[in-house]
């Protein structure tokens, strides 16, 4: 028998209506998990009217002590349980055991991030009388809660991502519903329930997964929806902001397909496992994923044979092992794709320096191509796959110019040990964040993480997020 995951819904919700179940496997290997409930729209609607009422009631709000009190108590269960979430979320979600370790310890971090939000940021003082009008008056905002908070999250993070939407919620106060993503919903119901064991009460925060899109759908478009946060596809992400009841806000967290820009006298030894880390991290399931590299043309035969050969050498298998470098995409139809991306591009005039095939029905090989196709979609697309493309420039402003070409704008890259050169290519890269001597995949919780154009709106990153989720009130004194 494999363990069974009801909705996380308050007891007051009344009336549900009926539900059903859904298998969650082991992307590896299919192996069952565990079941999860899916729910229908009389079970949203009940979920939205507890928690539109928990955000109407003033006097019901959570104090802040409360908040603070509830947040830390939830680090320190999930600082106990670790071990066990990164095993379960390495098993569900197939990122390796190591990077699963890194994602918890990331999760817990993020929780605790929250609190320091929360400490540092009590609103502010607005200046009066600096004129005739404002003589004699006072003015300071306060921080309240935006609304109800619906989340709905991917899975390539199954634990972090969670307590990023989720967390900051609960920071500023909101009532919040979490949908996770179907393929990996336990460590989201992990999460939440680890909340309500800290302290906060269940109607504060509920999850669910739907039983189809329509319904979904219907959660996300409510107008008792304050605040959205959605994780996921570029289609679907704009398609539900076209649809929101007018009030509602929203954050948008989409991909790319990230440029890394390569110059002449880059340090190809610190590059190399740079790019090999942040291209293949995930089996390249990350939304600002190394995915084009732009090489000074003297530099592409080394640079491409250097990154095939590190490819090569990853180790790719069962995520829940310690020796793995690379597990399983998230599906099996996605290793389909991303063969057929390859090919294409091979078809096209790509050479192929390693990779190129599937390892097993849920597995593909760490690929580098070389000179892809400007019109080949490992070109154009995000791959979400551990493909990485390697294009020569002879001109660094021509590099610049093809890295900016796609409607995509999220991390960027540049390798350069000229201060000059790093400077102006990381000024002229369309981007909202360029690391200069580093992967386009790194990120810490606190620092501002935001797709532009198609791969995205507003800022992610714990105080900007809960700043969003929050409204400033204006209080003046006469």
């Amino acid at each position: 028998m494999t363990d069974f995951f009801p909705a996380l819904m308050a007891a007051t919700a009344g009336p549900t209506g009926p539900s059903g179940r859904m298998p969650v496997l082991a992307p590896y290997d299919q192996a069952p998990i565990a079941e999860v409930e899916t729910v229908g729209e009389a079970a949203v609607d009940a979920a939205l009217a507890v928690a539109h009422r928990l955000f109407r009631d003033r006097r019901g709000w959570l104090p802040v002590h409360r908040r603070i009190a509830i947040l830390e108590r939830s680090a320190a269960i999930l600082s106990a349980q670790a071990e066990f979430l990164a095993v379960e979320a390495a098993r569900e979600g197939g990122k390796p055991l190591l990077d699963s370790r890194a994602e918890v310890a990331r999760a817990i971090d993020s929780v605790r991030l929250c609190v320091e939000a929360l400490r540092t940021d009590g609103g502010e003082v607005v200046p009066m009388g600096l004129n005739p009008a404002s003589a004699g008056r006072q003015a300071f905002t306060l921080p309240e809660p935006v609304g109800v908070v619906v989340a709905v999250s991917a899975f390539n993070h199954p634990l972090n991502l969670i307590a990023h939407q989720v967390a900051p919620a609960v920071a500023a106060g909101c009532p919040v519903i979490v949908k996770p993503a179907e393929a990996t919903p336990l460590s989201c119901f992990r999460f939440v329930r680890i909340l309500h064991e800290a302290g906060l009460p269940e109607p504060w925060c509920q999850a669910l997964v739907t039983r189809d899109v329509d319904v979904a759908t219907r959660l996300v478009t409510d107008p008792r929806v304050g605040f959205l946060s959605f994780i996921g596809s570029a289609k679907v992400g704009w398609k539900l902001r076209s649809l929101l009841a007018p009030g509602t806000r929203c954050a948008l967290e989409h991909g790319g397909a990230a440029p890394v820009i390569v110059a002449a006298d880059a340090d190809l030894d610190d590059a190399v496992p740079k790019l090999l880390k942040g291209g293949f991290y995930h089996a390249g399931q990350v939304c600002v994923s190394v995915q084009r590299v732009f090489t000074h043309r003297d530099r592409l035969d080394e640079l491409g044979d250097r990154l095939a050969a590190g490819a090569e050498r990853l180790r790719i298998g069962d995520p829940t092992r310690e020796d793995v470098d690379v597990g399983p995409l998230i599906r099996a139809a996605e290793v389909a794709r991303v063969d057929q991306w390859v090919q294409e591009a091979v078809a096209g005039g790509a050479r192929l320096l390693s990779g190129g095939e599937a390892r097993s029905a849920t597995t593909y090989a760490c690929t580098v191509l070389r000179e892809p196709p400007a019109g080949a979609r490992v070109s154009t697309d995000e791959v979400f796959g551990p493909v990485v493309a390697v294009y020569g420039y002879d001109d660094l402003d021509d590099a610049v110019t093809r890295a900016n070409s796609l409607p995509w704008a999220f991390q960027a890259a540049v390798f350069t040990r000229d201060l000059d050169t790093a400077r102006a290519t990381a000024h002229a890269l369309d981007a909202s964040a360029v690391m200069i001597n580093d992967h386009t995949a790194f990120r810490v919780d606190w620092m501002p993480f935001a797709g532009l154009r198609e791969s995205g709106l507003g800022v992610g990153g714990i105080p900007h997020t809960l700043r969003d989720m929050q409204i400033r009130k204006l209080v003046v004194t006469a």
